[in-house]
């Protein structure tokens, strides 16, 4: 078990062991939480919206295709975008 300090930023650093058990590099996410009076860090990503939404389109079934050929796709596309334009 390492003890770390609570610095005047209240910053605290976390020892190399347990960085390197959980992966964790420059840069990563960690969510913080108060959990049974304890704090707990989870190492998060990040996903953008645009994809989340995508991913949550393929999910619940709203999508289109498969199409034989980018011809058939591109007819595809520029009829819903026309529908969206009116």
């Amino acid at each position: 078990m390492a003890i770390v300090a609570v610095n005047s930023k209240y910053q605290v650093v976390i020892p190399q062991n347990v960085r390197e058990q959980i992966g964790l590099n420059v840069g990563d996410l960690l969510e913080a939480r108060i959990e049974h009076g304890k704090i707990t860090f989870t190492p998060q990503s990040v996903v953008d919206r645009g994809i989340a939404e995508g991913l949550t389109d393929i999910g619940e079934g709203r999508v289109q295709g498969p199409y034989r050929s980018v011809t058939e796709a591109m007819k595809a596309f520029q009829g819903r975008t026309a529908k969206l334009s009116k």
